[in-house]
């Protein structure tokens, strides 16, 4: 019997056209706010790399001043120079990188080429493999390389193919910012969503372009493209060393454990490195260390804002806004067939089957309206699209929420069609054969 109330549905639907259409409609356009919002809500609230985010971790200290105005109970968000390097040599954890923003204009070297402007980052080698890094050709520089400092970089494909063209670049020299520099791998397709590795400073979407040894960057005095709080006491001194020496962060840094359980023992190191700095006169503070896994690093940093959760909230309220219009539609649909609704039950047809039929032809209407709803909420993704690239990564419908779309649409005209349904059950045979 389904089979033939799902064909009385799809035929119903040329019945009163206009109030069918625009059902159709309202379904529509609520889906598609509601599923728009809850798209871009999930591309940036999701885990971007789960095969590990319990294992990679962001430590904190808090070297601030004891006495400031306004004091922060978080410890700053990135870490000092001095500080990085030191957690890094200590060897309490499985790979470690200290991450620094970069900038500047990058050519092939030829005399006809131009020169273009790109984001980077200086890294350690680790980088590569904490965080599963794909090459399309070539991998990352050898470790003395990134001991010593080495004239090497590894570049993403868009670099690539924008200098050489379809001529693989591993090997090859590219210039940036009048170095040169060797290259030893290109990177493949990859785009963490968000990007978790680089939350300040810099674009929390666009990838970076090329990617140079940390210690190169350091002898270079190459300028830091990102966020420096120097919130210190006494003066600094002048100069790229003085940074270096300075209790100023600057420095973003992240480790991996062998496996999640490591994570008190590393946290324990943490402590005892503080109040061995402390008896040299550093962190004046009490201990505040802090050790957060990927996920934390995301709430913590605000990531998905609550305002962006209040606008999927209001997307779905619209939604219901409009289911609400679709009861009051269906009504008037299922109303106006009551003397069909009465001869069928004269003629033996239980409640159950017009509770049936009536119900199947709604999910019809869901149906169609989810199907235009989901190429509603593709059209309002294209144009999001369209206004820049950073918005670009985010504004794609994946199959999670391609089959949430559908569900919505489906359970919301069912849901919708409760009410109609019910009141066309109770339609009494008598009084509408008496009518007729």
């Amino acid at each position: 019997m389904f089979a033939y109330y799902l064909k009385l549905g799809v035929r119903n639907l040329r019945r009163n056209p206009v109030l069918t259409a625009l059902m159709v409609l309202t379904l529509a356009v609520g889906v598609a706010a509601s599923m728009s919002s809850l798209t871009l809500l999930h591309a940036m609230s999701g885990d971007p790399i789960p095969q590990k985010s319990d294992r990679l971790f962001v430590p904190l200290l808090d070297n601030a001043p004891l006495h400031q105005p306004n004091p922060s109970k978080d410890p700053p968000t990135q870490l000092t120079y001095r500080d990085a390097m030191a957690l890094h040599a200590s060897g309490r954890s499985a790979h470690s990188t200290a991450i620094l923003g970069v900038g500047g204009a990058v050519s092939s070297g030829k005399a006809d080429a131009r020169p273009e402007l790109t984001d980077g980052l200086a890294v350690n080698t680790d980088f590569f493999s904490m965080f599963d890094v794909p090459f399309r050709s070539g991998g990352a520089w050898a470790r003395e390389d990134d001991t010593r400092g080495g004239n090497v970089a590894v570049i993403s494909s868009k670099l690539a193919d924008r200098v050489f063209g379809n001529a693989d670049p591993v090997g090859r020299t590219l210039r940036f910012e009048n170095r040169d520099f060797r290259i030893t791998g290109v990177i493949g397709k990859w785009a963490p969503l968000p990007k978790f590795y680089r939350l300040i400073g810099g674009d929390t979407l666009a990838a970076e372009d090329i990617f140079l040894p940390f210690n190169t960057a350091i002898a270079s005095e190459m300028d830091p493209n990102g966020s420096v709080e120097c919130n210190v006491n006494g003066e600094i001194k002048p100069g790229y060393q003085g940074l270096m020496d300075s209790e100023c962060v600057w420095v973003q840094f992240w480790v991996e454990l062998a496996k999640p359980g490591d994570r008190a023992a590393y946290a324990q190191y943490l402590d005892n490195y503080v109040n061995e700095q402390k008896k040299l006169g550093r962190f004046e503070r009490p201990l505040n260390n802090r050790l957060y896994d990927v996920m934390q690093w995301l709430a913590q940093r605000e990531v998905v804002s609550d305002d962006s959760r209040l606008q999927t909230w209001l997307a779905f309220g619209f939604l219901l806004v409009c289911l609400v219009n679709v009861v009051g539609l269906l009504l008037a649909k299922f109303t106006a067939r009551s003397g069909e609704i009465g001869v069928r039950r004269a003629l033996g047809a239980p409640r159950i089957e017009v509770f049936k039929q009536y119900l199947t032809e709604s999910g019809v209407v869901g149906a169609v309206g989810g199907a235009l709803g989901i190429a509603l909420t593709l059209g309002v993704l294209w144009l999001m699209s369209r206004q820049s690239d950073d918005i670009k990564a985010v504004a794609h419908m994946d199959w999670v929420m391609f089959a949430t779309a559908v569900g919505l649409s489906l359970v919301a005209s069912l849901l919708a069609g409760l009410l109609p349904t019910w009141r066309a059950c109770q339609v009494r045979p008598a009084v509408q054969l008496k009518s007729q």
